[in-house]
């Protein structure tokens, strides 16, 4: 793998990190299975891209996307909540209307950011290689968004999101009104998985509707990865995990699909991320099935 390919790999994995810490939020600490993301994911490459061509600042441009983000994490919340709907079922509904609205807000499936300033144009004039500069930035945002959402979890508002998906009944009877946590959480992790989805569009210079396509499963190997890696209980170091999970993933997939051995093409990235997510999965239970005996 050539030193570009490489740090090609960990820009995508850094990008994915922001999914990886949105569906942390909606399937570890809410303890809510969410499809929702593979909708919004290019909701936020659409709306980002959309903007920039319009002439919108870029930084606005991501924080309009957070908002729409968040905006389809409330609907499936709503979906759940108000109408009874199987939490499972209604991110799902919600997911696949997301295809039609990407559609609707880009007006045909693919728009291109070719020559647009972008929120990393400003520093591509430094004299650092450009291969260097989208991982760097990228990791800055990265580690900032880790920290507010690991300061937000230890803050008594975070310990009741914790404490209702830990145990929502009890939740309930200390006080804390649990709906609102879901409303809240959900709302969170679709607001980051859109920024992701921002970061995409920017780094890569386009936006596609079939691009979230898969974004749950990358969401969940760098969530397992980094849970196998880092087993611990200490919050900070679960949501690094997060990220250090990601970028590995994303280092094994370019490992997989550039070794000539193997014999991997491009299409075959989906069976490729299956196997991976299956080794992280089965690992972890070998591992303890043999400590045990």
């Amino acid at each position: 793998m050539s030193l570009i390919a490489f740090w090609g790999a960990v820009e995508l994995g850094l990008v994915f990190s922001f999914v990886a810490l949105g569906v942390y939020l909606s399937f570890r600490v809410l303890d809510f299975p969410d499809l929702t993301v593979d909708g919004s994911f290019p909701l936020g490459a659409a709306v980002t891209a959309v903007l920039i061509l319009a002439g919108v600042n870029p930084w606005l441009a991501a924080l309009i996307a957070m908002m729409a983000g968040a905006v389809a994490g409330l609907v499936t919340a709503t979906l759940n909540l108000r109408f009874g709907i199987l939490n499972l079922l209604a991110s799902i509904l919600t997911m696949t209307a997301l295809f039609s609205v990407n559609l609707r807000v880009m007006g045909k499936p693919n728009v291109a950011l070719i020559n647009q300033d972008t929120m990393i144009s400003p520093f591509y004039g430094l004299g650092v290689p450009e291969y260097y500069v989208r991982p760097l930035f990228v990791g800055v945002l990265v580690i900032i968004a880790a920290l507010l959402v690991w300061r937000f979890l230890e803050s008594n508002i975070g310990l009741a999101m914790r404490a209702t998906g830990t145990n929502a009944r009890m939740a309930r009877a200390q006080g804390v009104k649990t709906d609102r946590q879901i409303y809240l959480g959900m709302a969170m992790s679709n607001a980051l998985v859109a920024l992701g989805g921002a970061l995409f569009a920017q780094t890569n210079g386009f936006a596609d509707v079939t691009s979230g396509v898969g974004t749950i499963v990358v969401g969940l190997a760098a969530v397992i990865i980094g849970e196998t890696l880092f087993r611990t209980r200490f919050l900070l170091w679960a949501l690094a995990g997060c990220i250090i999970g990601s970028i590995l993933y994303r280092i094994a997939i370019q490992l997989a699909l550039g070794s000539d051995f193997i014999g991997l093409k491009a299409s075959d990235l989906n069976l490729a991320t299956a196997v991976l997510v299956t080794l992280a999965l089965v690992l972890p239970r070998l591992r303890r099935g043999g400590a045990s005996k």
